[in-house]
């Protein structure tokens, strides 16, 4: 028996395990928020960070579903270039990186896929799809957050104080710093990135949701495939988002 669309069939040939997927999200979980808490990323949300939260989420959703869908008749979704997902991901990147604390990027996916619910899904599915988004894109950027304190891309760090060096010199070496952290931490979320819809989706959540058989091949050619694209966008991100902090006074 189906509950909203979901079959909820966990014997399908080449499924992963029900229960390595539920241990994975309460462990990661618990990592993310443990990480964060130790290295300070972990802290209460101001008005202004779910402001920027909010605006991420819905500009999002403005591209992936009206911008990304135009442009997609010219740049059609295959498995190397998608062009809704890449200006998703761009654009939450961007306002994360004004938030720096952990559990934005699993808020801006909540809120995101509320939207995309209300606005072009319908709820057909839910949560499921809610879960898949906040606990695989959300929670690899909140990762990152933890694990650089709060500074993702490098934004927030302070020249350091102990040098004799002209305050020039050591500004543009913090800038140079940055953007080097930038590229590197782009590369990471762009591998990881390239994860959730080949192994969770693919692998789990669509033949959990359908009974659709996995092929293991279809999996891992698009776990190959999506990496370079996604790579790159997040390293644009990452740039952009440092850019923009700076604009801002951060």
């Amino acid at each position: 028996m189906g509950f909203n669309g979901i079959k909820g069939e966990i014997n399908v040939p080449g499924e992963i395990p029900w229960e390595i997927v539920v241990v994975y999200f309460v462990l990661a979980l618990f990592f993310v928020f443990y990480i964060g808490k130790k290295y300070g990323g972990l802290k209460q949300f101001t008005t202004l960070d779910l402001v920027y939260i909010a605006v991420g989420a819905a500009l999002g959703v403005a591209w992936e579903f009206y911008i990304g869908s135009y442009l997609g008749r010219v740049l059609p979704s295959s498995p190397f270039i998608g062009v809704g997902f890449w200006g998703r991901i761009l654009i939450v990147l961007i306002f994360v990186g004004l938030v720096r604390k952990v559990g934005s990027g699993m808020l801006s996916l909540l809120i995101y896929n509320i939207l995309s619910d209300l606005f072009h899904y319908g709820f057909g599915g839910e949560p499921i799809f809610t879960i898949y988004e906040t606990l695989t894109y959300g929670l690899f950027i909140d990762l990152m957050i933890a694990l650089t304190g709060g500074k993702i891309f490098g934004i927030g760090l302070k020249p350091s104080n102990n040098t004799n060096q002209p305050e020039e010199i050591v500004l543009k070496s913090l800038r140079r710093r940055q953007t080097i952290l930038a590229v590197v931490e782009g590369i990471v979320l762009g591998i990881l990135f390239a994860i959730p819809d080949p192994i969770f989706y693919l692998a789990f959540f669509r033949p959990f949701l359908y009974g659709a058989i996995v092929n293991w091949q279809t999996v891992t050619f698009d776990l190959i495939a999506f990496i370079p694209g996604d790579v790159i966008i997040t390293i644009i991100a990452g740039l952009l988002a440092l850019r923009v902090s700076r604009a801002v006074g951060q």
